[in-house]
């Protein structure tokens, strides 16, 4: 009997084992801390084989800078006298790759009591253990560079940092135990939006925000944080962590922006609205001022136009008075031929005066031969009488036409004169009416370009009046923008 239930002992035993071999890393050590043997799942972890630890020290799987300290001494002792050990400990696997085991070193005794081998079963935390340290070393670096309180579920304090303690200038004696609603202006402290405050956090929400504070001696400050709910093992909330930044100097520097800002925009504003007029009052003007100069491009058109005619009829003036010239001096030749015949005709009269006066003398002699003759001569007296007058009638005609000859020539002289002036004054007329007419083309070039700039002056005038337009549409969006910045000037600044 006793033998069956021993047999029945062994083999619970030997499935405990079995099944801890499965589970866990196992390995066995001499007591001087060599390797006798090593399960499947110890040497996966370490990533040797059996052969490659088999007889090597303990120390392989140690860090070099803990083979030789008192601890590891201190550690082997222990297990020595029987005593087994228990903990996490880091390890070196091949490679200096490490790794982190919980685990126990346990010391197998012989029938007397005496340990003969120690056996560590392990499990392998190495993941858990860096997200620990992770976890850890974001607590840790939090906790240095920003203010940590924690609180009850009722909201009285547990414990804080000095980066808290700082911050609002008390001791951690003076706010242990206390209500969170000593940081609070008295006036919010029995609002609902308080009480909704801690039933949010007590239902495992949390909250974070800017808030104002109250420290010691009623000095305001402005901290930004989040308020954390801190579950248990079974999910429920247990206690309140505020995690916080000073940002008083920051609020009271946008508060002083905010002041700033009010003033910079009611300028603006101001400059805005005379802007707007100004641009208002220059695209008036500047309708005015298309008009005008479309007015005047029609008119420098018709201008235009107008100089083209007078710059033909200028020509047609030239084309008369150089035919008038030319007339003149055909004139001026007829004159002189004139002059010439009157000239001629003098020298005929000289000499009917000279043929008269012989004639008179000759007469004369008649008269006295036929006086002398007597009665005889009386016949040939008249007829010499006659002849006489005669002489004196072709005398006197002839001075007559001396006179009227003196006239004409005198009258020749006039008008030669006359057209040799007509002929300079036409030939005045004719280089001013060139001039004009040269002064016309290019007053009419003139004008042509003065129409072309016009109208491009109306072009780039209507353009200048499309860009007051635009220009006002612009300064509205500036003030549509500038009121949509001052809204967000004073939610940034509360």
């Amino acid at each position: 009997m006793l033998d069956l239930f021993r047999s029945r002992t062994i083999g619970v035993m030997q499935a405990q084992l079995a099944a801890l071999d499965r589970s866990l890393a196992v390995i066995e050590f001499t007591m001087d801390g060599k390797v006798l043997t090593a399960n499947a799942n110890f040497l996966k972890l370490m990533g040797y084989s059996l052969a490659e630890i088999q007889g090597r020290e303990h120390t392989l799987f140690v860090d070099p800078r803990e083979r030789s300290s008192a601890a590891y001494r201190d550690f082997w002792a222990k297990l020595g006298r029987g005593e087994y050990h228990s903990g996490e400990f880091k390890r070196i696997a091949k490679g200096g790759r490490e790794v982190w085991i919980e685990g126990t070193y346990n010391p197998v005794l012989d029938p007397d009591g005496r340990p003969v081998k120690v056996v560590k079963y392990a499990a392998d935390i190495t993941a858990q253990k860096m997200e620990f340290a992770n976890l850890l070393g974001q607590v840790n670096a939090i906790t240095r560079s920003q203010a940590v309180i924690e609180f009850g579920l009722d909201g009285t304090v547990l414990t804080a940092n000095e980066n808290f303690l700082k911050l609002m200038g008390y001791t951690l004696q003076e706010i242990v135990g206390r209500p969170h609603a000593q940081f609070v202006e008295a006036a919010a402290r029995d609002s609902e939006e308080y009480r909704t405050f801690w039933q949010t956090l007590r239902s495992g929400r949390f909250l974070n925000g800017q808030y104002k504070r109250i420290a010691k001696g009623g000095r305001e400050v402005w901290i930004e944080g989040s308020y954390n709910p801190v579950l248990d093992l079974n999910g429920k909330p247990c206690k309140i962590v505020k995690f916080a930044t000073d940002i008083t100097a920051q609020m009271e520097l946008l508060g002083n922006l905010k002041t700033l800002i009010d003033r910079n925009f009611g300028e603006i504003d101001s400059a805005l609205d005379v802007s707007e007029r100004q641009a208002g009052r220059a695209s008036e003007a500047a309708g005015d001022t298309l008009a005008n100069v479309q007015m005047v491009a029609s008119s420098a058109e018709e201008l235009a136009a107008s100089i083209r005619e007078i710059s033909q009829n200028m020509q047609r003036s030239r084309d008369a008075t150089d035919q008038a010239v030319e007339r003149a001096g055909a004139a001026d030749q007829a004159t002189q031929r004139l002059t010439d015949a009157a000239t001629a005709m003098t020298g005929i009269v000289d000499l009917i005066r000279t043929i008269a006066g012989q004639i008179n003398l000759l007469a004369l002699n008649a008269t006295i031969e036929a006086a002398r003759a007597g009665e005889a001569g009386r016949g040939f007296a008249v007829v010499a009488t006659e002849v006489k007058n005669l002489a004196n009638q072709a005398a006197q005609a002839t001075s007559q036409i001396t006179r009227e000859i003196e006239g004409v020539q005198s009258v020749s002289g006039e008008v030669v004169g006359t057209l040799r002036e007509i002929r300079e004054a036409i030939g005045m007329v004719r280089e001013h009416v060139a001039g004009t007419a040269s002064a016309i083309e290019e007053q009419s070039a003139v004008t042509r370009d003065m129409s072309q700039t016009m109208q491009t002056t109306a072009q780039d005038v209507g353009s200048a009046t499309r860009s007051l337009g635009e220009i006002g549409a612009a300064l509205q969006q500036v003030g549509q923008a500038i009121a949509r910045t001052k809204e967000a000037a004073q939610v940034l600044a509360r």
